[in-house]
């Protein structure tokens, strides 16, 4: 079985974000270290697929996952 990619992992959190977080912590652990895999520093997101699209969501969101050790972005 292989590693999931940072688009697979990125899919995880925005389906776990969808059914009111669950079991986030074990996707965005699985999101760092497909990060780490793949070289990069950061998580883009498209602040359309998620469930509060406002700056204090986003904000929350990157709060969240910095104190997880993931940098997050977000698309314009």
């Amino acid at each position: 079985m292989s590693e999931p990619t940072v688009a697979e992992a990125t899919e995880s959190i925005y389906a776990s974000i969808r059914a009111d977080n669950a079991d986030i912590d074990a996707h965005i652990a699985t999101l760092k270290a497909a990060m780490a895999r793949e070289g990069l520093k950061q998580a883009v997101f498209e602040p359309a697929k998620l469930a509060h699209n406002n700056r204090a969501g986003r904000k929350l969101m990157q709060a969240y996952f910095r104190q997880r050790g993931v940098t997050v972005t977000f698309s314009r």
